[in-house]
């Protein structure tokens, strides 16, 4: 019955003859196997008898089988199915609470399952599954790693936005190094696509009164605010419904702020959020009600109740001063400077920035164009003073912007202070101004500590990049995860450079099957690459431990297995 199933799927194809790797490529994904063209081309080689890049109707079926019948889930198929020919419904319920641990599962599930991966009616019709049915469920996304679930937003989004961590970018126009590579507004267009839900817009004078994006007193090139605001509107809304925040690094005059605040309302209409949805706020509003929204973080002048009372006024020339550290000081200067100053709780005056009669920081007068400000409704840009500025002072709708090093000295010195923080703040965090080639911090040790912006160099693949999007990969790739409860409660004790007392740990056995469709290797004789699987385990230190198996030589070996407590 499979016999003639099959030939009758691909006879067709093979009327004119021959078929080459490129349709043979297409012919397994017209029967539902999912594979690498990689892959296929290098079995595709090993079986073209002739060498003449065409292959008969009995070297497709050869393909086939060293693809799809893959010896493990044979093994797995004749253990449950009994006759070794079909699995019936109750068969299938048997290897899915026995082997995939599936405690729910029932009968009408399992028939379900039949009815979507079984490709031979008559199987079908008998309510059984043959080993082609069972393939293509083994191979489903049913079955991956990541449940199904996580596949779609599934959390709570009524939360406010600080109980979230927020997929974000650091330098968003960079596409390479941070000194000399080029701005590009690819940079934007992937991260979105991505996920990522705060980007980050440098914006400097240009010429003929139009704002331009790069990173300033470097030799990057520039790009035009109002092309990278038009790129932004087409692509925001595309992977995710939740709301898009644009963190400007704003060093514009007035008069191009003012034209900034222009192209900010003309290009996203009413999709820019301008007002307060609430009239009495006391917290951030929460993902789902600002679904489509853009918020423009920046400096803000007055408070929410005075932008809304000038809401509809002609703001054209009006500008006002605030008194800002100097941003251009190096970071890391600054930093190792200033942290025993930053958190001496006792100092008589929260905010000031003085040790032993010395300015630590150059301060400055900014100006600020009213249009501009105006747009910045939750996310106000506020300097970082010290935890104890924050509890007394600092508003729901500020966020803090840290460097990386000065974050890292807190999170070890005062890490439950930084927590009780987060809890109530947005706080975002960015790489050290010496991360000249655009490389990345370890994200992981800012979200232990409930930091919602982990700013990161999208351009720049790596273990960081790794964890970023297995994490955003969660929630329907929302770009919105909502944090746990110890980190959202303002009571919360937890610390994690601190061992929990009374913990009961879990201790995580994982059995590695097999590795399928692995990539050629050029460093190999044979061209089967030695295999070895690495896994790692990310989150506070105590929980965080590295296991591998051994190396499999020309990757003839199969069935290894590791623990971890």
């Amino acid at each position: 019955m499979e016999n003639k199933w099959f030939l009758s799927k691909i006879r067709d194809e093979f009327k004119g003859g021959k078929i080459n790797v490129e349709k043979t490529y297409r012919l397994l994904e017209k029967l539902d196997i999912p594979c690498n063209y990689i892959h296929v081309k290098s079995v595709f080689k090993d079986n073209d008898r002739l060498k003449q890049g065409r292959i008969t109707i009995e070297e497709f079926r050869s393909i086939y089988r060293i693809i799809a019948h893959r010896e493990e889930i044979i093994e797995i198929f004749n253990t449950y199915s009994g006759n070794q020919k079909f699995l019936f419904e109750k068969n299938l319920l048997q290897f899915l609470i026995q082997e995939q641990y599936a405690l729910d599962m029932t009968t009408n599930i399992a028939f379900e399952i039949i009815q979507k991966y079984e490709p031979i009616e008559e199987v079908k019709r008998a309510h059984q599954m043959s080993f082609e049915g069972f393939i293509r469920y083994m191979g489903s996304p049913e079955c991956q790693i990541l449940k199904t679930d996580c596949g779609k937003v599934y959390q709570d989004m009524n939360h406010p936005l600080n109980d979230y961590f927020i997929s974000s970018s650091h330098n968003t126009y960079l596409v390479s190094d941070q000194l000399l590579g080029p701005s590009d507004l690819w940079g934007y267009v992937s991260a979105l696509v991505k996920g990522c839900r705060c980007l980050e817009i440098d914006c400097w004078d240009g010429s003929r009164n139009e704002p331009v994006v790069y990173h300033g007193y470097t030799l990057t090139s520039k790009l035009l605010f109002k092309t990278v605001i038009q790129s932004i509107q087409k692509y925001a809304f595309i992977t995710s419904d939740y709301p898009v925040v644009l963190s400007l690094e704003n060093h514009c005059s007035p008069s191009q702020q003012e034209v900034m605040a222009d192209i900010l309302q003309s290009v996203f209409g009413d999709a820019l959020l301008s007002d307060m949805l609430d009239d009495f706020p006391d917290k951030l509003p929460s993902p789902k009600a600002l679904k489509f929204k853009i918020l423009v973080r920046n400096k803000k002048i007055g408070s929410l109740r005075e932008t809304r009372e000038r809401k509809g006024s002609d703001k054209h020339g009006q500008v006002e001063e605030y008194e800002e550290i100097d941003q251009d000081v190096d970071d890391e200067v600054k930093e190792s400077k200033a942290l025993a100053i930053l958190e001496d709780d006792s100092q008589k005056e929260p905010g000031a920035i003085i040790a032993a009669g010395l300015p630590l920081f150059r301060r400055r007068r900014v100006k600020v164009a009213m249009a501009l400000s105006d747009l910045v409704i939750y996310t106000k840009a506020e300097k970082f003073i010290s935890f104890q500025h924050s509890r007394l002072y600092q508003q729901f709708n500020e966020s803090n912007s840290i460097g990386e090093s000065e974050a890292r000295k807190l999170s070890k010195l005062k890490g439950h202070e930084f927590i009780l923080h987060t809890s109530k703040f947005i706080t975002r965090i960015y790489p050290k101004a010496t991360r000249a080639d655009s490389s990345n911090f370890n994200p992981q040790e800012f979200w232990n500590i409930g930091c919602q912006m982990v700013a990161l160099n999208f351009q720049t693949p790596g273990l960081p990049m790794d964890l970023q999007n297995g994490k955003f990969l969660d929630n329907g790739c929302s770009g919105y995860i909502l944090k746990p409860h110890f980190l959202r409660d303002i009571k919360t004790e937890f610390n994690p450079n601190e061992t929990p007392k009374d913990i009961d740990p879990v201790t995580l056995t994982i059995r590695l099957i097999s590795g399928i469709q692995l990539p050629p290797s050029n460093h190999s004789s044979s061209n089967k690459a030695d295999t070895v699987v690495v896994l790692e385990i990310f989150g506070v230190p105590n929980d965080h431990v590295k296991r591998q198996t051994r190396v499999i030589k020309r990757n003839d070996q199969r069935s290894v297995a590791f623990g971890s407590g």
